[in-house]
């Protein structure tokens, strides 16, 4: 019989290889560039040099200074973290499932997590600190509902959990379409702008719990890499080397859950992210297993992108960020298609 191999936190070689530690400098080199092009970006455009100085307090520019610290810079943190929470989960979800198409958006939670908030928006008239709390909780109840459905005989399986995943969020789809079409006009119009995704108007109250937040989570996730990885070898093969599979699969659903919520809270569903940022990770990691640190850097330089592109729109139209992430992922899925004829 095959020993347990033992797995410790700090037995993490598989994310940091030397060319997936390389990805992540570049990801993020990348992605403080297009931070910096955001923090300039607006109906007052700063210079790079401008926003260096007002981030450092240098410059004597007191307008730059307010701008950028009160106003675009928490922006920018929140699609960090928004993006960085999202590709992890995305990573995760596609580890478990053992499907490119296992990301949150897909197998129905950020469905479920849209629900809680439009059920306070249409029902409550709530504010954004409950809509919030309610997208988290109705989030994480989605999740247990689906890991529960596809139980069977004591275990889950991989794409068993993806199935019943978008047969629960087609469902949740509809109702939140019940609730649009039977509430007054004037909340109905609320939840549909909130369903769009947006970073518009976010402050500090927003960009601190989703920093925090995500702090806490990943090293949940890190904790439990090594076992991941192994999961992705099968099921059978993970428990001779010692992985509790449903365990490790329950506690890595919740942790993925758990970002999906997070990040829907903060900025509204965001389409395509989880979705990509994992694939396009594994690529230029050129990496057996999906990696998940590379999928967070990914994740966020996609979604500071994004926003770039959506506030420098040709047309002058200030897009949702979740409308430009969904045009996009679906070039993305076109691309994939017809470049090599799977996803």
């Amino acid at each position: 019989m095959t020993p347990p191999v033992p797995l410790r936190f700090g037995s993490l070689s598989l994310l940091w290889r030397p060319r997936t530690a390389w990805v992540c400098a570049a990801l993020a080199g990348i992605g403080l560039v297009l931070a910096i092009a955001l923090l300039g970006t607006g109906t007052l455009a700063f210079a790079p040099a401008e926003v260096v100085s007002a981030l450092f307090g240098k410059g004597g520019n007191a307008m730059a200074e307010r701008v950028v610290w009160g106003l675009r810079l928490p922006r920018v943190v929140t699609a960090a973290c928004v993006g960085a929470a999202l590709g992890m989960a995305g990573a995760i979800f596609q580890s478990i499932s053992r499907n490119a198409l296992g990301s949150p958006d897909i197998i129905g939670f950020t469905t479920g997590a849209a629900t809680g908030a439009i059920i306070q928006i249409i029902l409550f008239g709530a504010g954004p600190l409950a809509v919030s709390l309610s997208a988290v909780l109705s989030g994480m109840a989605t999740a247990a509902l689906v890991f529960l459905l596809a139980l069977k005989g004591r275990t889950t399986g991989g794409y068993r959990l993806v199935l019943v995943g978008i047969g629960v969020g087609a469902t949740l789809s509809g109702v939140n379409t019940v609730l649009l079409v039977a509430s007054d006009l004037d909340r109905s119009v609320s939840a549909q702008i909130w369903l769009a995704g947006s970073l518009a108007a976010r402050s500090w109250s927003h960009a601190v719990p989703a920093a925090l937040g995500l702090l806490l989570i990943v090293p949940v996730a890190l904790w439990h890499a090594r076992r991941l990885a192994l999961l992705e070898m099968g099921d059978d093969a993970a428990s001779q080397l010692g992985v509790s599979v449903e365990r490790t699969r329950l506690a890595m659903v919740m942790t993925a859950v758990g970002l999906t919520a997070l990040a829907t809270a903060a900025a509204g569903p965001i389409a395509f992210i989880a979705l990509a940022g994992p694939q396009l990770a594994r690529r230029l990691c050129r990496a057996p297993e999906v990696p998940l640190l590379p999928g967070a850097a990914m994740g966020a330089v996609l979604l500071l992108a994004a926003d770039l592109i959506s506030q420098r729109f040709p047309s002058g139209l200030n897009m949702p960020i979740g409308l430009t992430t969904g045009l996009l992922g679906g070039l993305y899925l076109l691309w994939r298609l017809t470049r090599d004829g799977k996803v």
